[in-house]
C-alpha cells in the first residue's frame, strides 16, 4: 500500500486516506471537529486516554489542503480568538516588601491553580514581573503558588516537554522510538519566578527542591516525570545559580534556532539548559522502546 506521508510517527496510505474521506461523507452535516473523536481505532491518545483532537486535526488539515480529502466548511468563523487568548484579567498584587532568612519563614505552602480561582493571579504575576512575561502553555501544564503564610513567595509553571532538545536527548541517549513513546515522562519548568520584593536568601533553590518532591505525586494522573529539562534564558545574563543550587545538572545550551526556523542560523540568544533526574536508572527507563506502564516511575519516584 503506497504511503502518501509520514505525520507524528504514522505513515498515512491510500487506504487511511480512503476511510477519512467515507468518514467524513458519513459525517458531512458536522465540522471537521466533530470527526477526530471518530478516530479512536488509530490510538491517538495522551497518556491519560484522551484523544489528541489537535493532532487529529492537523493531520486532516494537512490532507486537506494537499488535495488528498475535502473537509466540510466550518459552521462559524473565529476572528477574535488571538485577543481573547491573550488577554490577561487585572488583579490586586500585595507588593509588601518581605525581607527575612528562610529559616524565619512560616511553613512554605504550594497550591496547584489551573483551573481555580487563583489562576488569574498566576497569570498577572507572571504578566507583570516575569521577564518573559505569560504565555498560555501549550499541552498538559500545571500552574503553582507558593505561599509563606499570607505571603505569596514564588510562582512556578511546569507543562510537557519540547518534541526535541538536542543536548536533552544526548545526556539521555534514548532512541527516536524511545523519544517518541516516552517523552511524556518529562517534564518542561517554562516558568519559575520569585517576586522582586521577595528578598529572601536561598528561598529559590528550597522551592525547587521541594517541587521536585512534589510534582510527581501532582501528575501521576496524567503523566510520570523522570527528569525535568528547564531553559534558563541567555547564560550570559543568569546562570542558572538557584537551579545548580537545588542540585540540577547542565546539559548544554540550544543552537539559538526555533523549531520552526526556517534555516540553520541562530535567530535568538541560546538557553542553558539543565535537567533534575528523579530517579537513578532514569536513562535505562527512558531509553526503553517498549515502555507502557506507568508504575515503575510511580513507585521509584
Amino acid at each position: 500500500m503506497n504511503v502518501i506521508l509520514t505525520y507524528r510517527g504514522r505513515s498515512v496510505t491510500e487506504a487511511d486516506v480512503a476511510f477519512l474521506r467515507q468518514l467524513i461523507a458519513d459525517n458531512r452535516r458536522s465540522t471537521g471537529g466533530s470527526i477526530p473523536g471518530s478516530l479512536q481505532s488509530w490510538g491517538w491518545r495522551q497518556p491519560n486516554g484522551v484523544l489528541k483532537d489537535a493532532i487529529c486535526r492537523s493531520l486532516m488539515l494537512q490532507l486537506h489542503r494537499a488535495g488528498h480529502i475535502e473537509l466540510p466548511p466550518p459552521l462559524a468563523r473565529h476572528t477574535n480568538r488571538g485577543s481573547r487568548r491573550w488577554h490577561i484579567a487585572t488583579v490586586s498584587i500585595d507588593c509588601r516588601p518581605l525581607r527575612a532568612a528562610l529559616r524565619d519563614l512560616p511553613p512554605l505552602s504550594f497550591r496547584q491553580v489551573r483551573r481555580t480561582p487563583q489562576e488569574p493571579l498566576f497569570n498577572a504575576l507572571l504578566h507583570q514581573h516575569h521577564e518573559l512575561g505569560y504565555r498560555q502553555p501549550v499541552g498538559e501544564h500545571l500552574k503553582y503558588l507558593v505561599y509563606a503564610g499570607q505571603w505569596l513567595v514564588a510562582a512556578l509553571a511546569w507543562s510537557s516537554a519540547a518534541h526535541g532538545l538536542t543536548c536533552r536527548d544526548q545526556f539521555i541517549g534514548w532512541s527516536l522510538e524511545a523519544r517518541r513513546r516516552n517523552r511524556h515522562l518529562l517534564a518542561y519548568n517554562t516558568r519559575f519566578l520569585v517576586p522582586p520584593w521577595v528578598q529572601v536568601p536561598h528561598l529559590a533553590s528550597h522551592v525547587l527542591g521541594r517541587m521536585a518532591r512534589r510534582l510527581p505525586a501532582d501528575c501521576s494522573r496524567s503523566t510520570v516525570i523522570g527528569l525535568f529539562p528547564g531553559n534558563v534564558r541567555g547564560p550570559a545574563r543568569h546562570r542558572g545559580t538557584c537551579y545548580r543550587a537545588a542540585n540540577w545538572i547542565a546539559l548544554g545550551q540550544t543552537f539559538g534556532r526555533g523549531h520552526r526556523c526556517p534555516t540553520s542560523r541562530p535567530n535568538r540568544p541560546p538557553k542553558l539548559v539543565l535537567g533534575y533526574p528523579l530517579v537513578k536508572r532514569f536513562r535505562e527507563l527512558l531509553a526503553e522502546e517498549g515502555l507502557e506502564s506507568m508504575e515503575v516511575w510511580q513507585h521509584e519516584g
